[in-house]
């Protein structure tokens, strides 16, 4: 299989690749749809369970739910990648940078220094720029902020445009420029798509 991939993404090396679970897999379509049946599980997980901001700030946390979103796909889910990418800080400074925004996270939240939304949206929005895993980082994320926003405010999860934003189309060129307004510190675009 030769998985191409959308703008955004990362792709998959031959690698990582042999962690695939599923042989059968030939295209990218067929990737996606087994990886979204993984993903639709994980979240009914999410939404049978509540977490509180001590379970989820910590590194085996993020891990436990990248796994429950990849593992039935991929051996590698769940564990930092030990490779670098063209997207994300160095392999060897993932948990180190990870630990940084838990702890800063953690205090926004004790501290009221921002809305719900906004402690949420960057929280997502820093752990996919430190592309913790192989792939899967911006699903992780998204999932993340979700729990966050469920769980720790007691809101409703997002939306994120309602539509899956691994394809192509409207809502994932709309996600795309709301990123890259918040790269530039803007967070109110990414909060409105994820509400939208």
């Amino acid at each position: 299989m030769i998985p191409d991939h959308s703008e955004g993404q990362t792709p998959v090396d031959e690698d990582e690749m042999e962690g695939l679970r599923i042989k059968t897999i030939t295209t990218q379509a067929e990737l996606n749809d087994f990886e979204q049946l993984n993903i639709d599980q994980a979240a009914i997980w999410v939404m049978k369970n509540h977490f509180t901001p001590g379970e989820i700030m910590t590194e085996s946390f993020v891990k436990k739910v990248h796994s429950k979103m990849f593992s039935k796909v991929w051996r590698w889910a769940g564990k930092f990648r030990t490779t670098d990418k063209s997207l994300g800080v160095d392999k060897f400074e993932i948990s180190q940078e990870l630990r940084k925004l838990l702890d800063d996270t953690h205090y926004w939240i004790e501290n009221k220094i921002f809305s719900g939304d906004e402690i949420a949206i960057r929280f997502k929005h820093r752990l996919v720029s430190i592309h913790c895993f192989n792939n899967g980082n911006g699903r992780h994320s998204r999932l993340m902020a979700d729990i966050l926003i469920k769980d720790v405010f007691n809101l409703p999860v997002y939306s994120w445009g309602h539509e899956q934003l691994i394809k192509p189309g409207e809502a994932r060129y709309t996600y795309l420029k709301a990123i890259k307004a918040a790269d530039k510190g803007d967070y109110i675009p990414l909060i409105a798509f994820a509400r939208s």
